[in-house]
């Protein structure tokens, strides 16, 4: 287990129960590494455990993907109802050697039957977030490209993610050349949908709902009452399991939560630390509803 500096400042409950709590589960959990990032929209207060710690971003490194395809359809420099011919052909970063997608290694078998037809970017952004679809991923990265994804992220104040390719990349993964991402910074990009600081009210909402729409939900989600809506994207690949979300709790304003995990070869028990972590949150920000 990586050493562990926490700071647990959220109000309403128990916080120094909730405090307690996530040492026990971090400590029990056996992990080489876990990295805990929350924010309470409400008071401004936040959860900080092993927030810089830069980890294998897996499948979160989709949402800077839409924000970066947001922000160009906000500019008039896409739409969202344009088709794209869908592609299993990639270039590596690293030499710029031709590489595909497995579609047994993926979450989503539809985009792989559209190969050679037309999807929207619309329908690209969804089956990207919502079924995790890399294929979808890849497509979109070579509409956005990988660098001006990451620029975003630095005005964003988001500090150290890095997105440098498209999913399986193996010449850039066997040279360390991986999409990388800190728990802080999700949880500074999500603040930012959160907090209605990132384009105009309508594209943040339908990210929102896109995020909310998400299939796979046995990470932060169920460690809330069920019918909490959370906006949120799962990452995963082998010892590395990750969710990020926002969480919109009655009676007041949303909170950010954000929980890495590297060390972990048992998705299952990946996904329960997950909802633990969640619950001991949720129920130090909103008992009883």
């Amino acid at each position: 287990m990586s050493m562990i500096l926490l700071a647990l400042l959220l109000t309403q409950g128990d916080p120094a129960g909730a405090r307690a709590e996530v040492e026990r589960l971090i400590k029990a959990s056996g992990a080489e590494t876990i990295a805990v990032a929350a924010y309470d929209t409400q008071t401004g207060r936040s959860l900080l455990v092993n927030e810089r710690a830069s980890l294998h971003a897996a499948s979160t490194m989709k949402v800077p993907v839409m924000m970066e395809i947001f922000r160009l359809a906000e500019e008039g420099k896409l739409a969202f109802g344009e088709s794209v011919e869908v592609r299993n052909r990639f270039r590596s970063i690293v030499d710029g050697s031709e590489y595909s997608l497995s579609r047994e290694d993926d979450s989503d078998d539809e985009v792989y039957l559209r190969v050679g037809r037309g999807m929207t970017i619309l329908e690209l952004i969804d089956h990207m977030i919502t079924r995790s679809s890399n294929l979808a991923a890849n497509i979109l990265i070579e509409r956005a490209g990988a660098e001006q994804v990451t620029a975003l992220m630095r005005r964003l104040g988001a500090a150290d993610i890095q997105v440098r390719r498209g999913v399986e990349d193996t010449k850039a993964f066997r040279a360390g050349l991986n999409n990388t991402t800190t728990a802080y910074d999700l949880m500074v990009i999500l603040r930012a949908l959160a907090e209605q600081n990132f384009l105009r009210a309508g594209a943040r909402e339908q990210m929102i709902r896109i995020l909310a729409a998400q299939h796979f939900n046995d990470g932060i989600p169920a460690g809330v009452p069920a019918g909490t809506r959370v906006a949120h994207k799962t990452g995963w690949i082998t010892g590395i399991s990750h969710d990020a979300a926002i969480i919109f709790t009655p009676a007041r304003k949303p909170y950010v939560l954000v929980v890495l995990t590297r060390g972990i070869r048992d998705k299952e028990r990946a996904s329960r630390l997950i909802a633990d972590i969640s619950r001991a949150v949720y129920q130090a920000l909103a008992p009883g509803t």
